[in-house]
């Protein structure tokens, strides 16, 4: 039984040393002269292995280490074994070369070569040896870009004189490859249109996948679609297949708010509110219908229609019309009617030309001399620039430009006046961090004219223009309205904000010129059922005490289905 437990103890220990020495395999790398051994110590090589394998890999590595270097003519030469733990491997390492200058013919595109070099002529560029792998896969990569994937690079006639490592470049070129079909997936009733004209990618349009990454980019901007993922391209022998991965959005939305305040003449509580209902892509052809209805507690109502028709017949021009009909208690009813063609350049941006008319009918018994029955006709062009930002449900729009402008006539008993008219509304968000962020948008209107009816001024006041004061309540030739909002987000779905909104107008029929004012706060948040917001704020003019019986508190609820 002893002699038994002496012979596994025995045993275990010469398995143990064995093991201990097959893992410790040691490797020495040398030159032929004390100057390259010098140098191969600095490339700071592996020195202890577990097996021969991983040992004979770092060989090779130190091989392709010293080619990497600029010792093109470097060769290992052998692995001599000293003992049984112990490896010696003997390189030559030759002359070093330390730049590379390629030659290349006229049909290569210089602006490409920029990207990888600083020394250009116009037959040769210049490189560091140690950069020139990465460099030819570079400029690789950007001729498959443009169309021809399958492309190769090759460096032919290759010298070394004195230090420097001479070639010519050759591009061994495969058949440039168009998009022959584009293919929809996941939202295959997406409008063709769109893919035509707002991506910009058509049949037969140069094969570049980085491009059209760009151009898939803005489906971002869109309401009713969204990226599911990158697109892909399926190349056959003789054609080339782009995949587009899509899906449809809920974008209709239904929203209302509810005010309330205090009649400074009655004191009585009184009501006001609006319904508005957006429809977008309800048809698959990127349209949009927007309708509008208003009463408030100025016993004024708005009917309000608008619809947006783009790429009219796979063409780049779209249309724009609309109806509105806004009647004053007992005074007057106005009915504008517009029609437009625009033109989008890109997601971005876009310009209309139109034609607007105007008739106003006096309901009034005894008229007055500040109401009377016209029409009107104008002339407009408008320009709008619209930026998004991605991925934020509560803001989705960080910059917005639109700006108009037009010229007509109006017509009161036969007598022509004639007029013009500008209108611009911006807005921008800046961000200051991931929860804080400042808002402030610019709403102007001017009519320039010799005289004046009341039932043709601009109507501005409420919750989408001044707050703190009641619904189109004030009238103006000319007005100009700062809103700004200090917003703070809570959470992704939560933020509460200030009101600080100023506004001056001028109402030359009454000769009025004033500066107002709104103050309060706010909040927002994102729900099943759609955006909510309340607003709390108290408006005054410049020769006004702030009141709070004054103060408007407005709510809203934008739903999406």
């Amino acid at each position: 039984m002893t002699l038994k437990i002496i012979s596994f103890i025995f045993l275990f220990g010469w398995m143990f040393s064995s093991s201990l020495l097959a893992q410790s395999l040691h490797l020495k790398a040398v030159g032929a002269n004390e100057v390259d051994t010098s140098l191969l110590n600095s490339l700071d090589y592996q020195q202890t292995f577990n097996d021969f394998n991983s040992l004979e890999i770092e060989v090779n590595s130190i091989a392709n280490s010293l080619t990497h270097l600029g010792y093109l003519e470097s060769k290992f030469v052998h692995l001599n074994k000293e003992n049984d733990s112990s490896f010696v491997a003997k390189y030559i390492l030759g002359d070093r070369y330390l730049r590379a200058r390629i030659h290349f013919d006229r049909s290569f595109n210089p602006k490409i070569i920029k990207l990888i070099s600083n020394t250009i002529t116009d037959d040769y560029f210049e490189v560091e040896v140690n950069s020139l792998e990465a460099s030819l896969k570079t400029l690789n990569a950007e001729i498959a870009n443009t169309g021809d994937p399958f492309s190769t690079l090759q460096l032919t006639n290759i010298k070394k004189e004195e230090g420097v490592l001479y070639a010519d470049l050759k591009i061994v070129e495969q058949q440039q490859r168009t998009i022959d079909t584009i293919i929809v997936k996941g939202y295959e009733k997406f409008p063709k249109s769109y893919v035509k004209r707002y991506l910009k990618i058509k049949s037969k349009q140069v094969f570049n996948l980085n491009t059209i990454r760009e151009k898939t980019e803005v489906l971002e901007n869109l309401q009713f679609a969204a990226q599911i993922k990158d697109p892909e391209v399926l190349f056959t022998k003789d054609s080339t297949l782009l995949y587009i991965y899509l899906e449809k959005l809920k974008s209709n939305t239904f929203d209302g708010f509810l005010g309330f305040g205090t009649n400074t003449e009655t004191d009585k509580l009184e009501f006001d509110g609006y319904l508005n209902l957006n429809l977008v892509n309800n048809l698959n052809y990127g349209e949009s219908l927007r309708l509008v209805y208003k009463s408030d507690e100025s016993e004024q109502k708005t009917f309000d229609v608008k619809t947006k028709l783009p790429y009219l017949l796979g063409s780049p021009i779209g249309m724009q019309l609309g109806l509105n009909i806004f009647k004053k208690d007992s005074s007057f009813v106005t009915t504008t009617q517009f029609a437009k063609l625009d033109y989008q350049f890109d997601s971005k941006n876009s310009m209309a030309l139109g034609i607007n008319t105007q008739a106003s009918t006096n309901l009034l018994d005894n008229p007055i001399l500040t109401i009377n029955d016209f029409k009107s006709t104008f002339y407009n062009l408008s320009y709008n620039h619209t930026r998004p930002q991605r991925y934020d449900k509560l803001f989705p729009v960080n910059f917005l430009f639109d700006i108009s402008g037009g010229m007509g006539k109006r017509t009161i008993e036969n007598i022509g006046q004639s007029q013009t008219k500008f209108e611009l509304n911006t807005f921008k968000i800046v961000n200051l961090n991931l929860r804080n962020s400042f808002y402030g948008q610019v709403s102007a209107s001017v009519l320039n004219s010799d005289t004046y009816v009341e039932n043709e001024l601009f109507r501005f006041g409420g919750i989408n223009s001044i707050r703190g004061f009641e619904e189109n309540s004030l009238t103006a030739n000319l007005y100009a309205v700062f809103n700004t909002e200090y917003r703070y987000r809570v959470s992704n779905s939560l933020y509460v904000n200030s009101i600080v909104d100023l506004a001056y107008y001028e109402n030359q029929l009454l000769d009025i010129r004033s500066k107002l004012i709104g103050l309060g706060f706010g909040f927002g948040i994102l729900t099943q059922a759609g955006l909510f917001k309340l607003n709390y704020s108290n408006g005054s003019s410049e020769n006004q005490a702030i009141k709070l019986s004054n103060s408007k508190i407005h709510i809203s609820l934008s739903a999406t289905f």
